[in-house]
């Protein structure tokens, strides 16, 4: 069996790499598919890639995606984007024959105002938070897109659902990465600098779920193994916490003593965000496995090492 793992050189992916191996699938049988081999925009590179290739398994992790502030300069490239990523590469999966295929999707599908914690269920249920939802419509589309080929061709495509995602390895460029990683860089090279206050964004009142990127590999692979139903599943870690005890938190594990002054006119995105994880532990065993007081240690601790 041979995996074409999209985005597979990135954060997540070379996670998932590893997890991969653990299993038994070995970095021969394990394709990694980096940008620079093949613009998935464009249909004809798509299916040359594919024709050429021919995987069993496609694990689709590629994608445009960034932080509340990437998200609203760029709605029309984050939904060009990875509609057309995800879209080319399900149609040329049809055409190869491949066995079966994974789509990383994303909590930002989620409505607005969804009740917590966040059901399968309820993915429909209300239009996406502003900020994002160009990037959240167009992956939900994938899901449509899957089920449909299900129903017609007989593709085994599964969606997955995973929570924001921090750990070692992440994007802490300040212009485009998530919370986490741009908290701990700031907090880090204050601490380093001896700078006495720090901006954060909003209010701090909003709340999110955080899940290690090592638990989300490991899901991912149990999915890709054991899970064969065309309904989305989330990943998730099962605990929420406010954005504000989030920046209290890191400021603490990284050393910093000074003032965090929050900028109100800055949007504090979806007012809450975690998920019920119950089907994933149902259908393919995964519990998420390292908390988040632990994960952030030793995030930080990765950010000093390598910034």
């Amino acid at each position: 069996m041979k995996y074409l793992i999209t985005g597979g050189a990135g954060f997540l992916g070379q996670f998932l790499q590893r997890e991969l191996a653990s299993r038994g699938i070995s970095s021969a049988d394990q394709i990694i598919l980096r940008s620079k081999d093949c613009d998935l925009t464009r249909q004809d590179q798509v299916e040359r890639m594919m024709d050429r290739l021919r995987p069993d398994v496609v694990i689709h992790m590629a994608a445009r995606v960034g932080g509340i502030g990437a998200n609203r300069e760029n709605p029309g490239l984050y939904f060009y984007a990875n509609m057309m990523m995800g879209a080319n590469l399900i149609e040329a999966s049809r055409v190869t024959g491949v066995k079966k295929f994974v789509q990383i999707g994303t909590i930002c599908a989620y409505p607005k105002f969804t009740p917590v914690p966040f059901k399968e269920e309820e993915l429909w249920n209300g239009y996406p938070e502003e900020t994002n939802a160009p990037y959240g419509v167009a992956k939900k589309a994938l899901l449509v897109m899957l089920q449909a080929y299900r129903m017609q061709y007989g593709l085994n495509g599964i969606y997955l659902l995973p929570v924001n995602l921090y750990g070692p390895g992440d994007n802490f460029d300040l212009q485009s990465s998530h919370v986490i990683p741009a908290l701990i860089r700031k907090f880090v090279e204050a601490q380093r600098n001896g700078q006495g206050v720090i901006e954060a964004w909003g209010t701090g009142s909003a709340s999110r779920e955080f899940l290690h990127v090592e638990d989300c590999a490991r899901g991912i692979v149990d999915a890709t193994l054991h899970y064969n139903a065309p309904d989305p599943v989330n990943l998730g870690a099962g605990r929420e916490i406010t954005i504000r005890d989030l920046t209290n938190l890191i400021a603490k594990l990284a050393g910093f003593k000074g003032e965090i002054r929050w900028d109100p006119s800055k949007p504090d995105g979806q007012p809450r965000r975690c998920l019920d994880t119950t089907k994933a532990e149902k259908l393919f065993g995964f519990k998420a496995r390292i908390h988040l007081e632990d994960g952030l240690a030793q995030t930080i601790d990765w950010y000093r090492k390598n910034a």
